[in-house]
């Protein structure tokens, strides 16, 4: 049984992109204030997040996920990404800012191409593989209302993204994000499988999945004898329309033992 991803990448829907089924998430690297996990934990210096980076891709890795609203994540990863651009798929967000310890939301096109504009320099490239709108919850509002779409489509032209989606809350966003763009990230696992029907759509219409809170942010747990982190992936790669599920560790041992599990039942599955 291999225990690296190496070998099981696959594509983000039709958006040409080939993935890793899991993404490494970086909120850790930029911001410790307001975040959901049930214990505390120190943002990693340069050593360490350089370490953490290689592992990832010596694991298989190849899947980024970044957010202006992660603090300083992009800032950092910008210098410590330098010269592995083209080994990496890199996922970035638009429309909420994090300042002052508190989230606020801007979906304007004014907005939304500064932000992006502001993420291409953060990051110290030319292209974001895929840049999602980060949602407040309004999920068909923002799609409907604000223009952050249309303005992603324009920027997508532009080749300054290469495809776009929506971080949503709701399965009527999440539907309408797929059947207007290339990709949705929902929640999904083993507590929460409210927003199955938009697997079910991506599935069907060759559209990109992210998985975020695979783990419920780390609060996976079952009874004695079951391994949370195995039941949770395989529930997740059991669906078809699932791409990639995101994990936001920073412990080099749980990043190992989560590549291992979910290697070992893709392999299962496969």
């Amino acid at each position: 049984m291999k225990s690296t991803l190496h070998d099981l990448h696959r594509p983000l829907g039709s958006t040409g992109l080939m993935v890793s089924p899991l993404g490494l998430g970086t909120v850790k690297l930029g911001r410790d204030q307001g975040v959901k996990y049930p214990n505390g934990f120190t943002i990693p210096d340069d050593a360490r997040a350089s370490a953490l980076l290689r592992q990832a891709r010596e694991l298989g890795i190849n899947l980024i996920d970044t957010a202006p609203a992660y603090g300083i994540s992009e800032q950092r990863l910008g210098p410590l990404l330098r010269g592995q651009r083209d080994e990496w798929v890199i996922v970035s967000k638009t429309g909420e800012e994090f300042e002052g310890g508190q989230s606020h939301f801007d979906f304007s096109p004014a907005h939304t191409r500064l932000s992006v504009e502001r993420s291409l320099k953060r990051l110290q490239t030319d292209r974001i593989d895929l840049l999602l709108v980060h949602s407040d919850g309004n999920d068909l509002s923002v799609l409907r209302d604000t223009g952050v779409y249309e303005t992603l489509a324009s920027l997508k032209r532009e080749g300054k993204i290469l495809a776009y989606g929506l971080s949503g809350k709701t399965v009527e966003g999440g539907l309408l994000a797929l059947e207007l763009g290339d990709c949705a990230m929902v929640t999904y696992n083993l507590s929460e499988q409210g927003e199955k029907p938009v697997l079910d759509y991506a599935a069907s219409h060759a559209k990109g999945i992210l998985i975020k809170k695979a783990l419920a942010s780390g609060h996976a747990c079952l009874a004695e004898g079951v391994d949370p982190v195995r039941a949770s992936f395989e529930l997740i790669f059991d669906h078809p329309g699932v791409s990639s599920a995101i994990v936001g560790t920073i412990n080099p041992a749980h990043l190992a033992a989560n590549v291992a599990t979910a290697a070992a039942v893709l392999q299962d599955i496969c």
